[in-house]
């Protein structure tokens, strides 16, 4: 792979290729992709799906929006950073195409803002009901309807497979969705490959998959347009990461290890005494003791060693891509970028102690539970509704359910895999209190 194409400025439905060259520095290109994320309703959305505790009303814990906006923030030093490293390396970049250090940072930038924007509400809990209705609820009655691909895509509905089509799916009068840049697309695709094979390598890449059926055309398309080598044996499809992609994740694993942590003190999960051990086995080199004992508050001093700690991960970060910059391009290299810290046991011993007290603590198992019976409910009436309706066997409580539906989905004149993948989707864009207002509707709650 190379970087002239990487970073290319294409946009769905161009006909001509944009040049860095003849761009307007005031309103470049990439920092448009990150302000037609911003703006978009689901974007918005996230502001009521949670981060840690599913529908949390606690004030100071993150919601999807604030984590979205913390990894944009620190994947934007992490891309200026690489950038400039990349410039001195590959000074032809500048010299004959025109790009400067912070295209880099707004690529990145804008791809982080964008990484959780399709995953449903309640967290990964959301994703696993979705996929367990198909698997094992009332949904297996449809796996005689679709192709091995097709039912993948549902039983391990993927949260980046949904992004990307919320980020590209063409509506009527509005085509390409968001039309953003291929280079900030290629970043967003944490998972370039479709649902099957499962797992076919130990690569980072394989780990899970970005596209469904439905979006595989588009997919490929910008996969070529960005270079990306392919990875896929015969007719399954699948290629190497956009490089900016490992910096992308890295600036979500540092936001989730720390902030999360942070939450976790912040709702008394975890004890102070605690915090304060980990988090200063992660700053050791570079805190200011004095400062740090001159500080009262417990909320202040956690503070300072939350911004300390992520710094530190971002240097680090930094370092490790630059040092396998080669092999990334190579598509040889396997692993996140903080798998090979300096600082990998004190960020192991962070995410076991997270899991412990918070993840796995009273309060979120409680939620996720009503989490999978609202999913599990609202796709059972759902799809139920839609699939009768192409059938013409619908009843009449089926005509009124469509009609809670956005006119987009109501249509039953699509495959039944289309239909399916519509009412999933669907569900995976409600809010976590959206999701149950609708609940207590159809469950005859709420009038």
């Amino acid at each position: 792979m190379n970087w002239e194409q990487l970073l290319s400025l294409r946009r769905q439905g161009d006909t001509g290729k944009r040049l860095r060259t003849e761009q307007d520095e005031a309103r470049l290109g990439f920092e448009v992709d990150y302000d037609r994320v911003i703006f978009s309703s689901a974007f918005r959305s996230l502001q009521d799906k949670t981060q840690v505790i599913p529908l949390s009303k606690t004030d100071f814990v993150h919601t999807r929006l604030t984590h979205s906006l913390e990894v944009s923030v620190v994947g934007r030093s992490l891309g200026r950073m690489v950038g400039q490293a990349l410039l001195k390396k590959h000074p032809q970049l500048q010299d004959t195409h025109g790009y400067r250090f912070n295209d880099m940072g707004a690529i990145v930038a804008a791809a982080a803002l964008a990484h959780d924007i399709g995953n449903p509400p309640f967290g990964h809990s959301g994703e696993k009901a979705i996929g367990e209705f198909f698997k094992n609820g009332q949904g297996k009655e449809y796996r005689e309807l679709l192709t091995d691909k097709e039912y993948q895509d549902l039983v391990s509905f993927e949260g980046n497979a949904n992004g990307f089509r919320l980020l590209t799916a063409s509506r009527e009068g509005v085509t390409g969705g968001l039309r953003l840049s291929y280079a900030t697309l290629g970043a967003f695709m944490k998972y370039p490959k479709e649902s099957l094979p499962k797992k076919p390598t130990s690569h980072i890449a394989d780990k899970k998959f970005g596209f469904f059926q439905s979006d595989t055309s588009f997919f490929k398309e910008v996969a070529g347009e960005l270079g990306l080598k392919a990875t896929g044996e015969g007719e399954d499809i699948s290629y190497s990461r956009h490089p900016l992609t490992f910096l992308v994740e890295a600036a979500d694993d540092i936001c989730y290890t720390i902030i999360d942590f942070e939450d976790g003190i912040n709702l008394g999960l975890i004890p102070e005494d605690y915090a304060l051990e980990y988090l200063i086995k992660l700053v050791k080199d570079t805190i200011n003791t004095k400062k740090y004992q001159e500080m009262p508050f417990m909320e202040d001093r956690i503070s300072y060693l939350r911004a300390l700690a992520i710094n530190t991960l971002i240097q680090d970060a930094a370092r490790i891509f630059m040092e396998n910059e080669e092999a990334i391009l190579k598509g040889e290299f396997s692993v996140s970028l903080l798998d090979k810290s300096k600082y990998k046991a004190q960020i192991s011993d962070i995410i076991d102690l997270s899991v412990e007290k918070i993840y796995q603590s009273k309060e979120v198992v409680e939620k996720e539970i009503a989490g999978f019976k609202i999913l599990s409910d609202l796709l059972e009436v759902y799809t139920g509704a839609l699939v009768r309706t192409k059938e013409e066997r619908a009843s009449n409580y089926d005509k009124l359910l469509l009609r809670t539906l956005p006119s987009a989905i109501r249509s039953t004149s699509g495959s039944y895999y289309e239909l399916l993948l519509n009412a999933s989707t669907y569900v995976a864009s409600l809010s976590d209190s959206g999701a149950v207002d609708i609940h207590n509707k159809i469950s005859g709650k709420q009038l």
